[in-house]
């Protein structure tokens, strides 16, 4: 057994650290780029505890990603909240809409829930463009917030300082899921996922557990929010579509659905291929300008066609067989 564990903690040492250096080698716009990674690695850690670790199945993170974001922005550039105490303030709003969501969700399961949520993606972006909310949300104008320069005096650029918060951010809440999963919530979040119903019969007090756990994966998204609204400087409801929800289910399964090291790698898919779609359907003159969709999925279809388990699970089948060979 700690033959297979040595390599992945050697794995994650080596990520910590080339993490680390990047800020201090990289320019203005990788630093952004990578800052998206790490906030879409947070997005997608909360969405893997809902329904890799728990099985609860949504479509709908996008909005508590538009909650985040908005709540700091409002916050910040509204009533002149701190933002480093309007990230944590945001996404608690976050895990309190997430909660209170989980008890109507409780009456759902699989395909029925996957409906509910996506129903909340499509009229999230409607509500925060209503005319009547725009004292509040800017309406389709959206809301503008400077970006945060570095405290302390901490010899960092804006952009340094940025990586390096969301970096931070990133680390922690990875370490807090880490431990919840490996805790007896996370086994009896796995065991309702698994046998709902030998789970309620030893004692598992499945609604308390399932509402939880949706704050929780709230709180997450609801952090990527306001760590994304504060790295770009604005948000508007055309940000949070149906397609970032989309694009988190993505992001999970390519990483590996349930493991939590994998979201790291949804994140590079996420926030890269789209680009390359884009790149490549370039490279084929005007009459390809409908092509990035297709590309899009093609590369997605060719991921999930040669890793069926994810990049994690491409990973555990490799050092499973180093292993063998020692």
């Amino acid at each position: 057994m700690s033959r297979v564990a040595q390599p992945g903690t050697i794995l994650r040492l080596a990520v910590l650290a080339a993490a680390l250096a990047f800020p201090f080698a990289a320019s203005g716009y990788h630093l952004y780029q990578g800052a998206q990674v790490l906030i879409f690695a947070i997005a997608l850690l909360g969405l893997n505890l809902l329904t890799g670790v728990n099985g609860q199945i949504s479509l709908g993170h996008g909005a508590f990603f538009a909650i985040g974001g908005y709540g700091a922005a409002i916050l910040t550039a509204k009533l002149g909240v701190p933002y480093l105490l309007a990230v944590p303030l945001a996404s608690l709003v976050c895990f309190g809409a997430g909660f209170l969501f989980g008890f109507p969700a409780l009456r759902f399961g699989g395909l029925y829930l996957a409906l509910a949520t996506f129903a909340l993606a499509v009229a999230t972006p409607q509500i925060l463009a209503y005319k009547g909310f725009d004292f509040l949300t800017g309406g389709s104008s959206g809301v503008s917030l400077a970006k945060p320069h570095a405290p302390f005096a901490l010899p960092l650029t804006t952009d340094q300082w940025l990586y390096c918060l969301c970096l931070l951010c990133a680390a922690v809440l990875y370490w807090a899921a880490r431990n919840l999963v490996e805790s007896r919530v996370g086994r009896a979040l796995v065991a309702l996922r698994d046998q709902p119903i030998a789970a309620e019969a030893m004692g598992v007090n499945a609604a308390l557990y399932k509402t939880t756990c949706f704050g929780v994966s709230a709180l997450y998204a609801g952090v990527a929010g306001a760590l994304s609204a504060l790295a770009v400087g604005f948000v508007s409801p055309e940000s949070f579509g149906l397609s970032l929800s989309l694009s988190f289910l993505v992001g999970i399964v390519v990483g590996g659905l349930g493991s939590l090291g994998g979201v790291l790698f949804g994140a590079l898919f996420i926030e890269f291929v789209p680009n390359l779609a884009d790149q490549l359907s370039v490279t084929f003159g005007e009459s390809a300008k409908a092509l990035p969709g297709a590309i899009y999925g093609g590369l997605l279809i060719l991921a999930m066609a040669v890793m069926p388990g994810g990049v994690a699970g491409a990973l555990e089948a490799a050092m499973r067989r180093v292993s063998r060979k020692k």
